[in-house]
Parts: C-alpha cells; sequence; structure tokens
C-alpha cells in the first residue's frame, strides 16, 4: 500500500489516541486485564473522575474499551479491551519506545 501524504490517515488514529490518559489507560487494560472504574481511579490519581469517564466513554464508542454493567445495587461496572484494542498493542509499545528513546536524547543533549 503506497502512502501518500494526501491519504495519510494517521490523523484518523491519532484522534481516537489523543488525549494524556487514554494511552495510559488502555496500558493499564492490556498489562493488567479487565477493571472496575474505581481500580482504573486508583491507579491514576491525577485523574479527575469526569475525565476518566470522559476518556472511557469515547474508548467505548470507538470499540476499543467494552463496558459491562451488572444489574446489582451498587453497580457493578467493568472495563475491558477489546480484541479489536488489541490491535492497537503494538503501537503504544511502539510509542512507549520511542518516548523513552528521545526522553533519553534529550536528557544527553542537556548534560552536554
Amino acid at each position: 500500500m503506497e502512502k501518500r501524504p494526501e491519504n495519510c490517515r494517521v490523523e484518523d488514529a491519532l484522534s481516537i489516541l489523543v488525549g494524556k490518559w487514554k494511552p495510559i489507560i488502555l496500558l493499564y487494560l492490556l498489562q493488567e486485564g479487565t477493571k472496575r472504574f474505581n481500580e482504573l481511579k486508583r491507579s491514576m490519581p491525577d485523574i479527575t473522575q469526569k475525565m476518566l469517564t470522559k476518556q472511557l466513554r469515547e474508548l467505548e464508542e470507538e470499540d476499543i474499551i467494552a463496558r459491562v454493567v451488572y444489574p446489582q445495587v451498587p453497580p457493578k461496572v467493568e472495563y475491558s479491551i477489546t480484541d479489536y484494542g488489541r490491535s492497537l498493542e503494538p503501537i503504544l509499545e511502539a510509542m512507549h519506545e520511542w518516548g523513552t528513546n528521545h526522553t533519553l536524547r534529550k536528557q544527553s543533549k542537556m548534560e552536554q
């Protein structure tokens, strides 16, 4: 497949992944499996409840994560990565690796 700039779909991919918290949410679900809302919130103490809800809803709308509500009191809601969402794992790993290398490069330049 020819990757021509006028047909670039990077923007489409980024529109789904952009956000301070989405990659972190995805990595938690990929590495640790199904999580309840409060488990995710505890894992990311700096995120607000409103922002976590917003990011989860956006990922669910794109079929990246699945939300399961259990009919009980109090309500129990679990989030997990979908099979489709798992296709992002190598992308997130590559971005993590690049980010690590970039940070090391910047630190090296500052030390010179």
